[in-house]
């Protein structure tokens, strides 16, 4: 087997930049409209912004939602890949491809879990607030 740094290659990368910023736009729109769990993922995405514009959230906080909000999505649109990408090699069941699935899509959940948790403890105590107030 030869590297691929030793033949000639002909890997068919994108030609110019506008082309790579094409294929990845491409890429996020098609997840976004065939991907359920994307759609949740949106979905609380614009959910954590419109809550965090109405309970006024600190820099810091903005900073580690953004973060977190980028990390779930970057999750889901690499777990998209995997996926693809074992369909593509497999259509017969196999350990492991199932593995490859079942850890990619473990990793969006696992990254989920832990920004909801995050999401509780930067919101929780701001919605508490809001309502005392209201109230009050």
């Amino acid at each position: 087997m030869e590297f691929i740094s030793k033949k000639k290659y002909d890997n068919k990368k994108n030609k110019t930049l506008k082309d790579s910023f094409l294929h990845a736009y491409e890429g996020i729109v098609y997840a976004m409209m065939k991907e359920r769990n994307m759609h949740i993922h949106i979905t609380m995405a614009l959910l954590v912004i419109v809550f965090g514009i109405i309970l006024e959230l600190s820099y810091v906080e903005w900073l580690i939602c953004l973060i977190l909000i980028a990390l779930v999505i970057s999750l889901e649109l690499i777990n998209t890949s995997i996926e693809a990408v074992v369909d593509l090699v497999t259509t017969n069941d196999s350990a492991l491809a199932k593995i490859a699935k079942d850890s990619a899509a473990g990793a969006v959940l696992f990254t989920s879990i832990v920004a909801a948790f995050i999401g509780v403890v930067i919101f929780l105590p701001k919605i508490i607030n809001f309502i005392i107030n209201i109230g009050g």
